[in-house]
């Protein structure tokens, strides 16, 4: 078994037969991360002595006959805004910089219960908040399809790594578009699910701060059924976050595409996917349509709304939200790359309340527009991976993902295809509120009908 390649379920299902050890598949990985990453700068911390302890052990539970979870034995590595009991966590903030967590964030436990061992924390940027992974720590991350590209924020650290081979699944999240953008740079699938499904309790942006209704949590591979199985493990209720709903978890496995509604749209309203992303997503939607869904152009209008709307939510509180996480954190206004917001002015308390009120109006206007709706086939990003440096010039290209952290919708991303200078394309599936079901399995067909993930040239 090429472990470069493989799901994470085909090694857990491999070390379950006993015909790989899980000291095999965390060696593997180790050798693949020591051999790309000092091109990357993706993973920032490693483990390795203790996830060789770690394997071993799951080893040895295995031949007593010891209970396997789902991902027992599998290597992992986890982005570096979630909290790792005795791993630094440093959030991308010079503050937390040798900062060791006591307890890990809801997710990560939820993983290692499952058996998953953490071969370390891949690059973010400061509290997640960009659209390209570098931060006063641990600088920049590289694309592995092109080292002068970005690999897109803020989970680019897990998808670099993802996609070089390194490891088959990373724990990321998602404020504004922070897992499907990265997969979309780097060619690999995943999943933000619904606002108030996983918990976001011990990442940097959680519960109380001024832009977590924005923010979820979700796994990312280079496979879409590791994106299901993981899901399930993360899902469910936490009183360490107040927020989330607890709402069953459907089976992608039973949804039928035969009849699904699917609606596809290029052009947002704010800005126009290039011609080869657009090209990716009719050859997506044709899948759909082979499968027998019904496919037609539609473009709610309220998306039109994203951009200014998402912009006045992020910057609602003006710098009171950054300076609170600064202060959380210890690290100084002048030491951070988010001092700019930090000291912006706070919006006037009724021009606040309209933004509310605005945002309100934008959700309940999607619902009432896409109620003959299953699922939206649409740009992750106007654009192919961007050379490092020019994400802030082509933002309007970025508001294909805005839209759903303001609904609150899940999405999914997998690869669809390649453009012609050799970058992958994704494509994202926005499905109704708690359909995380229906957008896997459109994700599935279209990654058996084009091909999903590729390793990097």
């Amino acid at each position: 078994m090429d472990l470069s390649a493989a799901s994470a379920g085909e090694i857990a299902r491999a070390i379950r037969l006993g015909q790989l050890s899980s000291r095999e598949a965390v060696a593997a990985c180790l050798a693949r991360i020591e051999r790309v990453n000092p091109a990357l700068n993706a993973v920032v911390a490693l483990r390795a002595d203790e996830a060789l302890r770690d394997a071993d052990a799951a080893d040895a539970a295995l031949a007593r006959g010891g209970a396997a979870g789902p991902l027992h034995g599998v290597p992992v590595t986890i982005k570096d805004s979630f909290d790792t009991a005795g791993l630094v966590t440093t959030w991308g903030t010079p503050g937390r910089k040798g900062f060791v967590p006591d307890a890990d964030a809801t997710a990560v436990a939820r993983l290692r219960a499952a058996g998953a061992i953490v071969l370390g924390k891949t690059n973010t940027p400061e509290f997640t908040l960009s659209f390209e992974t570098v931060n006063p720590v641990y600088g920049r991350t590289n694309n592995p399809h092109d080292l002068a590209r970005t690999p897109g924020g803020s989970s680019g650290g897990a998808a670099a790594i993802v996609a070089a081979g390194g490891v088959p699944l990373d724990l990321g999240s998602d404020t504004g578009g922070s897992i499907r953008l990265p997969s979309h740079f780097c060619g690999i699938a995943g999943i933000r699910p619904t606002a108030g499904r996983v918990s976001r309790a011990g990442h940097a942006i959680g519960p109380g701060t001024a832009i977590d209704a924005l923010t979820t949590i979700g796994p990312l591979a280079r496979r879409v059924a590791d994106l299901g199985l993981a899901l399930r493990l993360l899902v469910g209720p936490d009183r360490r976050d107040p927020f989330l709903a607890p709402v069953p978890l459907g089976d992608p496995a039973a949804v039928a595409l035969a009849g699904l509604r699917v609606a596809l749209f290029t052009d947002n309203g704010i800005t126009r996917a290039d011609a080869p992303v657009a090209n990716a997503v009719r050859a997506a939607a044709a899948a759909l349509a082979a499968a027998g869904a019904h496919v037609a152009e539609y473009r709610p209008p309220a998306v039109a709304r994203t951009a200014p709307l998402f912009m006045n939510v992020m910057l609602i509180d003006g710098g009171a939200g950054i300076r609170l996480l600064l202060e959380r954190a210890g690290t100084r206004v002048e030491d951070s790359s988010l001092a700019g917001f930090a000291e912006l002015d706070a919006l006037p308390i009724e021009r606040r309340v309209r933004v509310i009120d605005e945002w309100d109006r934008f959700r309940t206007d999607l619902l009432a527009e896409t109620r003959d709706v299953d699922l939206l086939v649409c740009p992750v990003n106007a654009h192919t991976a961007l050379r490092h440096g020019e994400s802030d010039a082509n933002l309007p290209g970025f508001s294909h993902t805005m839209t759903w952290n303001l609904a609150g919708w899940p999405g999914a991303v997998v690869r669809a295809g390649t453009s012609p200078e050799g970058l992958p394309i994704g494509v994202q599936l926005v499905a109704q509120p708690w359909r995380e079901d229906v957008a896997l399995a459109a994700a599935a067909q279209i990654e058996r009908a084009l091909g999903g993930w590729q390793p990097p040239r």
